[in-house]
């Protein structure tokens, strides 16, 4: 009996680590990001969450958000896989008023934020570093370009971030 119960456990070790699949995984806000109705100041923030399924024992999704003074919403640039496989670009831009959601499921920690007169000086240069990344159309799991690859060619491109990735960001060294 104590074999079986091993390989189930096992089993659900290479399955994956949830028992919620992506299309019913939350998505909701984590309540980390700055109200933009309410925060007018621009504000610069770089999220990380653990990636979907048993990806996350080892891995981690990061993405950035910038909100400029007086934007009542947050512009997110992310790098995704699926895209790709949907002939989509890797790199997506999108509008939203909570750039902090749960990452299917997984809660985002913030990685670096930045609020008010450097944020303001900064975002210029994020959106046209945004604009040069090289691997906008890619996406390799390993060793990169990823999720990860993106906002540490981000950091290289704009110093002043100060920006340093988590030890879990697989693929954040391809943008070296």
């Amino acid at each position: 009996m104590s074999k079986f119960i091993l390989i189930i456990l096992l089993m659900n070790l290479i399955v994956g680590c949830t028992n919620t699949d992506w299309r019913t995984a939350s998505r909701e806000s984590s309540g980390l990001a700055p109200n933009p109705i309410i925060e007018k100041q621009a504000v610069i923030e770089f999220y990380g969450a653990d990636a979907f399924s048993w990806r996350g024992w080892f891995a981690v999704h990061t993405w950035v958000a910038i909100k400029p003074k007086d934007a009542s919403e947050y512009t997110v640039y992310e790098v995704t896989g699926w895209r790709v496989k949907r002939g989509l670009p890797a790199l997506r831009e999108y509008k939203t008023a909570t750039p902090d959601t749960y990452w299917y499921g997984a809660k985002p920690e913030k990685i670096l934020s930045i609020t008010g007169d450097k944020a303001s000086e900064l975002i210029p240069q994020i959106v046209a570093a945004v604009q040069r990344y090289p691997w906008a159309n890619e996406y390799t799991l390993f060793p990169g370009p990823n999720s990860n690859t993106f906002p540490t060619w981000l950091g290289l491109q704009v110093p002043e971030l100060e920006l340093n990735m988590p030890f879990r960001a697989i693929g954040s060294g391809f943008a070296d």
